[in-house]
């Protein structure tokens, strides 16, 4: 098992280096034009949904962000929490790094294809960012909702809670899939990975 982001999964598995690519995008049109040229066939099999949540300090007091808010605080337009009802206090973004598929899945839902802030801290994985916002009052980040833990606050969205429910009902405005592909149908082990998800 190896990480780096849903671009690595997609690289391995275009590759044949690799019997299933984990995603939490779907692949590109120009991954599976370069994947057929190779003779791979990737076949996509969704196995999760998530909710993907702006996670704070736990002493910060905003409990809901608006996706607007969220899109002008990364675009670096709001850059104190007194703006959007939290202390005078600077915010420092957080983001993932453009390679990753949770920083897409930020961008369609969030930037809409406006830039983050040059400001923001651009981290390799869930993990980091979940460290980073633990140690730091000041900061906002993204996760998936698996990374969320007692040493960091989820936010609401548009006044939604991110739950596995709100995830599956799509009320949750940030739900995504998350999927894994073979290079065509799996078969033995592989499969009965798949399958065990």
């Amino acid at each position: 098992v190896s990480g780096g982001g849903s671009g690595e999964g997609m690289k391995a598995i275009v590759d044949k280096t690799t019997d299933i690519a984990m995603s939490s995008r779907a692949i590109k049109k120009e991954e599976t034009e370069l994947a057929k040229s190779k003779g791979v066939n990737p076949v996509e099999h969704v196995i999760a949904h998530d909710a993907l949540i702006p996670i704070v300090h736990p002493k910060n007091k905003v409990k809901n962000l608006s996706i607007g808010q969220l899109s002008q605080i990364y675009q670096g337009n709001i850059t104190n929490w007194k703006e959007v009802g939290g202390d005078d206090l600077k915010i420092v973004v957080i983001s993932r790094d453009t390679s990753s598929g949770t920083f897409e899945s930020w961008d369609h839902f969030v930037m809409k294809k406006t830039k983050v802030t040059p400001q923001a801290q651009m981290l390799a994985s869930s993990g980091a960012v979940t460290t980073a916002v633990a140690k730091n009052r000041y900061a906002i980040a993204y996760v998936g909702i698996g990374y969320l833990n007692k040493n960091v606050k989820g936010l609401s969205v548009n006044g939604v809670k991110g739950s596995a429910d709100t995830a599956l009902s799509k009320e949750y405005p940030l739900s995504r899939e998350l999927y894994m592909y073979t290079d065509g149908e799996p078969t033995g082990e592989a499969a009965k990975f798949i399958a065990f998800l």
